[in-house]
């Protein structure tokens, strides 16, 4: 959450830095943009994942075809190293009611099933931030839509594309878990 928080407070003031460095604007008004469009990008973010989290799970599940991941994409994760860094991912599940920082109940197949189904949920809910983030542009005036709401929108997206990558990469592997623990039920 650190990081997360540094990154966004960072951005701001680069932002409003550049902007009045450049003379966009009134510093006051070019501090003040800078705070309502990131404020509108964490609304924005939260609106969509209480509508995400209304939604039923069974449009999520395990077998889904939208939610699978290929083994080119699992290579590509693997190339990023995403293990290294998945878990200094701002992870907000908790607020909605089922964290995914950690495993708690490794050995229950329906807790394993219901993790792969929130995971599911977190990956729509921040592929649909992505274009989202991007609408503050069209209510910012002037030059601001541009120099301030588009940068705000980027750093969103960058931080959208994280927890993305962090759901996808472990996804495949709760799904080798809960096939195990299916076959060994089975063989009983």
């Amino acid at each position: 959450m650190k990081l997360y928080l540094s990154i966004i407070l960072t951005a701001m003031l680069l932002i409003s830095a550049i902007n009045i460095i450049l003379g966009t604007g009134i510093w006051h008004l070019i501090v003040i943009t800078v705070i309502v469009c990131t404020a509108l990008q964490f609304a924005l973010d939260g609106l969509i994942a209480i509508i995400i989290n209304k939604m039923p799970d069974r449009l999520f599940g395990v077998d889904n075809a939208l939610y699978s991941v290929s083994d080119t994409e699992i290579k590509f994760y693997k190339k990023l190293k995403v293990r290294k860094w998945k878990d200094k991912v701002w992870e907000l599940g908790g607020l909605g009611g089922f964290s995914k920082k950690k495993l708690t109940d490794p050995g229950n197949p329906k807790y394993i099933e219901k993790f792969i189904i929130e995971c599911n949920k977190g990956v729509l809910t921040h592929r649909l931030s992505y274009p989202v983030g991007f609408l503050p542009m069209l209510f910012i005036p002037n030059i601001f839509a541009f120099s301030i709401a588009l940068p705000v929108a980027i750093v969103n997206l960058f931080l959208n594309i994280l927890p993305t990558l962090a759901l996808r990469y472990n996804t495949p592997k709760l799904k080798m878990i809960l096939k195990r623990m299916e076959k060994t039920s089975c063989s009983r």
